[in-house]
C-alpha cells in the first residue's frame, strides 16, 4: 500500500534529502584518481554521523557500509573497497541517511579524471532521462508514464535501459510501495497521487540491458561489461509538479556545472 505523506512528514523527508545531498558533496571534494572507495565511504559515514543521523544502508539486509560506489560496468550496489579509482573511471555514489525516523536517497555519478567523451555522453543523458521522469511525478499521471519518458528518451539515444532494478518509495522505510521502474507505457501502472514519495533512478547502459549478480551477493554490473551510469533524487508528487527533495547544486557547486 502507498503510504501518502502529509506537510510535516514531507518537511522531515527534504531534511533527510538535503542531508543526503550535502553528504554526496563532501564525496565529491576527494573523488580523483588515486583515492579508494572505501576513502570515500569513511568520509560519508563520518559526515553522516557528525550531523546526527545514521547512514541508511549500513546494515541494511545485512548490507556492509555506508555508501554505494559502483565503478564502470557496475550498475547499482557496489560494495566500497581498497579499489584505487584510475583516470577515466566513472562511479555511481549512492548514499542513504536516517535522520528523524525518515530516510533519504540520492544518487549521482562522477567522472573521475580525464573521462572519453562517450561515457560522459552517457553520463549527460541519464541525468537528463532523470529529469524527464521527474516531469511526469505529478497528480493524476501513472507509474508508467514516468518509466516511458526515461526509457524513450535513453532508448532514442541509442543506450538500454536496465529493468531488474527499479526506484521505489521512501519514507520511514528506505523502500516502500510503489516501484518505479525505469521503462513503462503511457497511461499504464499505478495512478500518482499527491504526497506519494518516491526515488526516481534511472540505471542506463552503454551496451545490452542484461545485467549479472557478482559473487558478493550484491554488485550488480552489465552482462557485457560496457559502462552504466545512475542518477536518483527523491521526490514528492504534487499537483502541477513534482517537488524535488535531493539537490545536486551542492555538488555542481564543487565540481563545477561544466563537468558533463
Amino acid at each position: 500500500m502507498i503510504e501518502l505523506k502529509n506537510a510535516e512528514e514531507i518537511q522531515l523527508l527534504k531534511l533527510s534529502a538535503e542531508l543526503v545531498s550535502k553528504t554526496l558533496a563532501e564525496v565529491a571534494r576527494i573523488i580523483k584518481p588515486g583515492v579508494s572507495t572505501n576513502h570515500l565511504d569513511k568520509l560519508a559515514e563520518e559526515f553522516i554521523r557528525d550531523h546526527h543521523a545514521k547512514p541508511g544502508f549500513l546494515g541494511y539486509s545485512g548490507y556492509p557500509k555506508t555508501l554505494c560506489t559502483s565503478v564502470n560496468e557496475q550498475v547499482v550496489h557496489g560494495i566500497p573497497s581498497d579499489y584505487i579509482l584510475k583516470d577515466g573511471d566513472i562511479v555511481s555514489v549512492d548514499c542513504g541517511v536516517l535522520l528523524n525516523a525518515f530516510y533519504g536517497d540520492s544518487a549521482y555519478t562522477f567522472a573521475v579524471g580525464d573521462v572519453n567523451s562517450e561515457v560522459l555522453m552517457l553520463l549527460k543523458r541519464t541525468k537528463e532521462s532523470l529529469y524527464l521522469g521527474i516531469e511526469q511525478a505529478i497528480h493524476g499521471k501513472r507509474i508508467g508514464d514516468i518509466g516511458y519518458a526515461i526509457q524513450s528518451y535513453c532508448e532514442a539515444n541509442g543506450y538500454s535501459v536496465v529493468r531488474e532494478m527499479v526506484g521505489h518509495g521512501i519514507g520511514k522505510n528506505l523502500h516502500e510501495a510503489p516501484q518505479v521502474p525505469n521503462n513503462g507505457k503511457r497511461g499504464s501502472g499505478q495512478v500518482l497521487k499527491s504526497g506519494c514519495s518516491i526515488c526516481i533512478e534511472p540505471m542506463i547502459n552503454m551496451g545490452t540491458k542484461q545485467i549479472v549478480q557478482e559473487n558478493d551477493g550484491w554488485t550488480v554490473r552489465t552482462k557485457d561489461k560496457k559502462p552504466s551510469a545512475h542518477f536518483e533524487h527523491a521526490v514528492v508528487v504534487q499537483e502541477g509538479q513534482a517537488l524535488v527533495l535531493s539537490s545536486f547544486h551542492y555538488i555542481e557547486e564543487v565540481l563545477g556545472e561544466k563537468e558533463f
